[in-house]
């Protein structure tokens, strides 16, 4: 049985699925529009949806590498994110999902890989008990 086809694994899968939704169509929408506003920015968000997108599906199939990678990587771009956009505001004419260490998402960004990090880790020892 995979490790996600139940409890917490279950939930954090579909949480990243929502944030891979949501990210994903967010970015496509900005950049088929209004690219030009904050293309850095909506290039960001891009990212993020791409990540989440890798993430949710790495998770859901327990593709454990993939998604300690993933995941880390998603950490590290809402950190430098979240630095960058407090620092240069010009960067960031419009928000990101990762922008203020997403903020305009309840913060949950910038949980959400601490709690996938933690999630592995815990699950990684009980299959190895």
């Amino acid at each position: 049985m995979s490790e996600t086809s139940h409890g917490f694994g279950r939930v954090l899968v579909a949480i990243y699925a929502v944030f891979a939704l949501a990210a994903s169509a967010r970015s496509i929408f900005q950049l088929a529009t209004k690219a030009g506003e904050a293309p850095f920015a909506y290039s960001m968000s891009a990212l993020a949806g791409l990540v989440y997108v890798i993430a949710t599906i790495a998770l859901a199939r327990s593709h454990r590498g993939l998604a300690l990678i993933t995941i880390s990587v998603e950490l590290i771009g809402v950190l430098v994110t979240g630095v960058l956009s407090l620092l240069d505001e010009s960067l960031f004419q419009d928000q990101t999902v990762w922008s203020g260490f997403g903020e305009g998402y309840g913060f949950i960004p910038l949980v959400l890989p601490i709690l996938g990090l933690w999630w592995l880790r815990r699950t990684a020892s009980s299959r190895q008990s």
